[in-house]
């Protein structure tokens, strides 16, 4: 748009304002020296019907101290299982396969859902098969089978820069359809809290509740992000938003059709923040980095001969400031990945590469620790998870009609206690599986907080 156009666009709204200075039905005119105005409109044409929205429904249990209680209930004679009740979401969602039906959306709109409804902009509704779920990212990905279906493509987010136009568009509060405009407003934010990799593109684009999942998208109407998640004081949009890039949710995509979950490559190291005492300890001039507390044996890490105290100043010459950076960084790159790692120890400077290798998580059959237990499949937490101060024993699988799925045992959840004895590890729950052999009553925690499982 040429600066002359823009003057003569002001000086003909001047005149048709001072011309009707009462009319209340006053409006621009279509066009200025023959150029049309401004309009998003035909963009969003093609935009809008690839933005659905996903109502789901999800069965969760009630807690009740004194229903819990198994002496209670067998004082009082009391039978059955746990009490449930019904909880229904809305969010959003954007197709980007129209042959195969792909939605993309978030893992806080669908994960743990029973029953997953999508309707489409012309209202048609659809059941939604939940292809895989990646809490880490809070990308998850929705099937429907029907025709006729629009696809966004996807631009490369990795080209955005601050000040860039941008829409987003989704179902907020469950109004229907809305769209809002804005720019992006920082790239790269990370540490918010939520998901455990972050690469958040920052937009003032309006983002409410019910956005979730939605499409941020260029003025090609092409999608640049998943809007995702809001910094608010009041629960409603202030101009901070926050969206999963097209390159992380299409790379998370990817793995979750391939394998229905992402396999992350590992680097084998723990590390922690630097404090001004660890500094002074290590000799460093300043706070910033990641210092390392443990190597795994056999590790990446371990084969480019990183040590314990060794501090990690970058990754792929991108500055790590601590613990956290380090994490994201790694996270966020695909499986198989050569890295170079900045290196600093007794006061020198130096590269190594490592290649980012699958985590090697140990395991353990439920029927071996108690024949009530059969169907369950246990194993240690993921670095990412005990990085975010997580303990416990996570449960990867249980098997349909077994004890512990007709109890409420269900997969992703962390047992984190049996009766009221704690469980940091695999090795403790081996130790404790057998300790009261007529009850058999586990801690368990989710995204819905922690309740008490009991397996007969």
């Amino acid at each position: 748009m040429s600066a002359r156009f823009v003057r003569r666009l002001a000086a003909a709204a001047f005149v048709l304002a001072a011309a009707t200075p009462m009319a209340s039905h006053a409006t621009l005119p279509p066009s200025v020296d023959g150029q049309p105005l401004p309009s998003l409109a035909p963009m969003l044409e093609k935009v809008t019907p690839a933005v659905v929205n996903i109502s789901t429904k999800t069965r969760v249990q009630v807690r009740d101290p004194f229903f819990d209680d198994p002496v209670f209930r067998q004082f009082f004679g009391l039978q059955g299982g746990p009490r449930s009740r019904v909880e229904q979401s809305l969010g959003s969602g954007v197709i980007v396969d129209a042959a195969k039906g792909y939605i993309l959306t978030n893992n806080h709109v669908v994960g743990g859902a029973d029953d997953i409804t999508v309707t489409l902009q012309d209202g048609r509704d659809f059941k939604g098969k939940l292809v895989g779920t990646d809490p880490d990212t809070d990308v998850a990905v929705v099937k429907i089978e029907a025709t006729g279906l629009q696809a966004l493509p996807m631009a490369d987010a990795g080209k955005l820069r601050v000040g860039d136009f941008v829409v987003a568009v989704g179902d907020p509060f469950g109004l229907g359809q809305t769209v809002t405009s804005g720019i992006v407003s920082a790239l790269g934010r990370s540490g918010l809290g939520g998901a455990g990799y972050q690469n958040f593109i920052q937009t003032d684009a309006s983002i409410n509740p019910g956005n979730s999942g939605g499409a941020l998208v260029n003025l090609r109407g092409e999608l640049v992000g998943i809007n995702t998640m809001i910094i608010s004081p009041s629960g409603g949009n202030v101009g901070i938003g926050f969206a999963i890039p097209t390159n992380l949710a299409g790379q998370v995509m990817q793995q979750l059709v391939a394998n229905g979950k992402v396999n992350r490559g590992n680097l084998g190291v723990e590390t922690q923040d630097i404090t001004p005492r660890i500094a002074k300890a290590l000799a460093l001039k300043d706070n910033v980095g990641a210092v390392v507390t443990r190597v795994t044996t056999g590790s990446a890490a371990d084969s480019a001969d990183i040590q314990m105290g060794d501090v990690i100043t970058a990754i792929n010459g991108k500055p790590v400031r601590n613990a956290q950076d380090l994490r994201n960084a790694e996270g966020l790159m695909p499986l198989g990945s050569t890295v170079k790692l900045t290196v600093q120890r007794a006061g020198a400077s130096r590269e190594v590469t490592a290649k980012l290798v699958p985590e090697k998580l140990a395991t353990l059959d439920g029927a071996k620790l108690d024949a009530r237990l059969a169907g369950v499949t246990f194993s240690e937490l993921s670095q990412s998870q005990r990085a975010q101060g997580i303990g416990g024993v996570g449960v990867g699988s249980v098997r349909a009609g077994s004890r512990a799925a007709q109890a409420g045992l269900q997969p992703n959840d962390i047992v984190i206690g049996i009766g009221n004895l704690r469980v940091p590890d695999l090795r403790t729950l081996q130790q404790l599986a057998g300790v009261n052999p007529r009850q058999l009553v586990l801690v368990v925690a989710s995204d819905e907080g922690v309740r008490y499982v009991e397996v007969r």
